[in-house]
């Protein structure tokens, strides 16, 4: 991708650049890493490009709320789109369509030009991370798919800008493990092209089985207002923050504003899981992400984390996935 973003002065400077085709041709995966600087704020951009196939993840600080945008020079592309952290607004002038961005969501978004405004929080964390398909390429994978992805290509088909929903949805912990494995793959050669297309792939069908989902379940949801949807993902971001010493499900609820009942029933609706086994989950995903750093040892793990013991951390760690913390490491 390529994009210009204009300073407060109008002062157009060129971010992130996509790799020369001819380039593209001479290795197996590509990869880059760049960081830039520029009067409106910093970011850091990794950008890895296989078999009509490119992903972009990285961090943005930004100095200035809103900010002018034009993409140019793009292939026509699909683009799986994680906001990991951070939020903010995305206006497409061309389209008069305006995008929401907020912390741990995602949607599939196809939208061949933009140039419009984007407006962010100052001073804070945002980090994002892409899976962009060639418009063909997805299309031919989605075929023979869901109603809801062939529908979603025939729209493409025809070159109109659109998003998967118009509601984005959270991201889930295997989303999360997907996005991780990219980012930490020690593949490489022809073992890093079938590892980075296998996750490219298994992220498309998590986001299409999750869309068809809510889409069953939009009309018999428990949770409808806008309120109580925001007072659960408090809720789990409270959770999530005090994960080594949670509260207890009526302390959670007093904290987010809301009953118990809708609490329980909520947290199921969005998340697909309970309250305490989406904190379970959490806890053992951070607990395979730790043990990549050989500095932390599995005890100084398992007390970090808030488990009563090693032996009860190794024994819901071989649970769920089917080997010991000692030989996962």
């Amino acid at each position: 991708m390529a994009l210009k973003i204009y300073d407060s002065d109008n002062k157009p400077y060129i971010v992130a650049t996509m790799f020369d085709n001819a380039k593209l041709q001479t290795a197996l995966v590509r990869e880059r890493r760049d960081r830039y600087s520029f009067p409106f704020g910093d970011a850091e951009i990794v950008q890895i490009a296989f078999s009509g196939i490119y992903i972009v993840y990285g961090d943005m600080l930004v100095k200035q709320n809103r900010l002018r945008i034009k993409a140019f020079d793009e292939p026509e592309l699909v683009e799986l789109h994680f906001s990991l952290t951070g939020g903010g607004i995305m206006e497409n002038y061309l389209t008069n369509k305006r995008l929401d961005i907020k912390a741990n969501q995602h949607n599939i978004i196809y939208s061949p030009d933009f140039d419009g405004m984007a407006e962010f929080t100052t001073n804070k964390p945002h980090k994002f991370f892409e899976v962009n398909f060639e418009r063909n390429r997805f299309i031919d994978l989605t075929s023979e798919s869901s109603t809801l992805l062939r529908n979603f290509a025939e729209k493409i088909t025809n070159n109109h800008s659109v998003e998967l929903s118009a509601e984005n949805l959270p991201i889930s912990l295997a989303m999360h493990g997907c996005i991780n494995d990219i980012m930490n793959c020690q593949f490489t050669g022809g073992l890093k092209l079938l590892f980075l297309q296998s996750k490219c792939f298994e992220l498309l069908a998590l986001q299409a089985q999750a869309f068809e989902e809510a889409a069953e379940k939009r009309n018999t949801t428990t949770i409808k207002s806008t309120y109580d949807k925001d007072r659960i993902y408090y809720a789990r971001e409270y959770l999530l923050a005090n994960a080594s010493h949670p509260p207890s499900l009526t302390e959670l609820a007093k904290t987010a504003g809301i009953n118990e009942f809708k609490l329980k029933q909520g947290f199921k609706e969005i998340f697909h899981n309970t309250v305490f086994g989406y904190l379970s989950d959490y806890k053992l995903m951070r607990a395979k992400e730790l043990l990549a750093d050989s500095s932390k040892n599995i005890k100084h793990i398992s007390d970090e984390l808030g488990y009563s013991s090693v032996q009860h951390f190794s024994s819901a760690f071989s649970k769920k996935f089917g080997i010991s913390p000692a030989k996962a490491r």
